[in-house]
């Protein structure tokens, strides 16, 4: 009798999602070969027939507003460096290497709007914060903004801190590997286990170096956040290197996607997501759609794709923000970050990713495998966690009775998930509890753990 592939863990309703999804990868991988030899002048005729045609439709004001003109500016901007440019911020590089051998870029902002660093590439003698991004994202996410003092980057610069950003192995500033090719398989093969015991201490210990400082501080948005949990909870010695961990939407167990056919489907077998995308990068075409469609347009469709995915309205972003921000917002990742990320929904667990997947499980009383949890519970660094109220892939319970008794929570009013980089008033609800756990914790150089226990204010302690 013939076997039934994934029979009896996916109904026919999933089968039938299952091939209209793969109906859809062959249409737009076709679309895409087409676009590829279409000559750019039919491009752009298509390009201005949808915006003349956007334009009718949406009877946009006939004068720009000032968020306009700086939205226009960010969307055009090409690169991390243009997007300081805009607000008179001056950039400095660096390259790490970690340890297994890829090439990761690193954005240092030294010194003041309209400043110049005296000592380029040396310690500027400040207090240093490193920030890290989330899934399918680079550095441009925290400075992509219509208003400089919404920019957390900004404003730490502004308030006499050394700003560092990090990108992730893959990502627009570190597709390099001394090892493999970014089109061979083997560069793409790795996850959030190589982001923790890599990326992130490699990083944490470059930029010490070079600033001559002897800890810093974490400040990590969505997946940022469960690279440190990840990174701190294998790295005892690494907790000594930084003073406090700030968690902006932070990532660890997210119960699931909103979309029933995809959260169902995923986390049956997340590996199907290889058979969608491959072994290599995930979503690489999309930065193919977002250089045809008009910007207002390709904005909509990300509005639309992450109220089916995720339930997130967007409603404390403004339009010209979105536009601004979603032509910044995508960068490549590895299919098996993704896979890793079902894995742990499926399970309900934090856990290292699963290399057994494939094999068959036999269901008895006592279970006789179960992968590796990160062990974040012994994490030592101070934790303070920032997450929005409506976030669906937020669930606080959960998330703190699997962190130390020391963690503090603060819930922030009907935010989701990216309202907390872009949201229009995260000047008066983010940025602000940011720099009062900084102050509290690293202000100085002061050892707050030796002194007193009173937290900062707002903010809710773990019972």
């Amino acid at each position: 009798m013939a076997r039934v592939p994934l029979r009896g863990r996916i109904s026919f309703r999933d089968y039938a999602a299952l091939i209209l999804g793969f109906s859809f990868l062959a249409l737009e991988a076709c679309l895409h070969i087409i676009i590829v030899f279409l000559p750019k002048s039919v491009i752009d005729w298509f390009y201005r027939r949808s915006r003349s045609l956007f334009h009718r439709i949406a009877k946009q004001p006939k004068h720009r507003s000032e968020e306009k003109r700086a939205s226009d500016n960010v969307l055009n901007a090409r690169d991390f460096g243009e997007l300081c440019a805009l607000y008179g911020y001056t950039h400095e590089e660096h390259v790490v290497l970690t340890k297994d051998g890829y090439l990761l870029g690193l954005h240092r902002l030294p010194s003041k709007m309209g400043q110049r660093s005296g000592n380029p590439g040396g310690s500027t003698g400040k207090p240093v914060v490193y920030l890290h991004h989330g899934l399918l994202m680079n550095s441009e996410v925290w400075v992509c903004i219509t208003d400089a003092s919404r920019a957390l980057p900004f404003v730490l610069v502004e308030q006499g801190y050394d700003v560092w950003l990090g990108n992730n192995r893959g990502n627009k500033y570190s597709k390099k590997s001394i090892h493999h090719g970014p089109n061979s398989s083997k560069f793409w093969d790795f996850s959030i286990d190589d982001f923790a015991w890599h990326d992130i201490p490699d990083s944490i210990n470059h930029i010490l170096d070079v600033t001559k400082a002897d800890k810093l501080s974490y400040v990590g948005f969505s997946q940022g956040t469960a690279q440190a949990f990840a990174a701190l909870s294998i790295h005892p010695r690494l907790n000594e290197k930084v003073n406090v961990f700030i968690a902006l939407a932070p990532a660890m167990s997210p119960p699931g996607l909103a979309a029933p056919i995809v959260d169902g489907l995923m986390k049956a077998s997340p590996t199907l997501l290889f058979l969608f995308f491959g072994r290599k990068s995930i979503l690489s075409s999309a930065t193919m759609w977002q250089s045809i469609m008009y910007p207002p347009i390709f904005a909509r469709m990300i509005d639309r794709s992450l109220i089916w995915l995720f339930d997130w309205h967007s409603n404390n972003i403004t339009m010209d923000q979105k536009i601004a921000a979603y032509a910044h917002l995508y960068s490549f990742a590895s299919v098996k970050s993704v896979v890793h990320w079902f894995q742990i929904m499926r399970n309900a667990a934090f856990q290292m990713y699963d290399d057994d997947v494939l094999s068959p499980v036999v269901r008895t009383s006592v279970s006789s495998y179960r992968p590796a949890r990160f062990p974040t519970r012994n994490i030592i660094t101070p934790i303070v966690l920032l997450y929005g109220d409506s976030d669906s892939l937020v669930h606080i319970e959960t998330m703190l009775a699997q962190l130390p008794d020391h963690t503090i929570a603060k819930p922030l009013h009907t935010y989701e998930h990216l309202d907390i980089l872009w949201g229009k008033d995260v000047d008066k609800d983010v940025i602000p509890e940011v720099l009062q756990s900084l102050q509290y914790y690293c202000s100085n150089g002061e050892d707050r753990s030796a002194k007193n226990n009173v937290k900062p204010t707002g903010l809710v302690v773990k019972e």
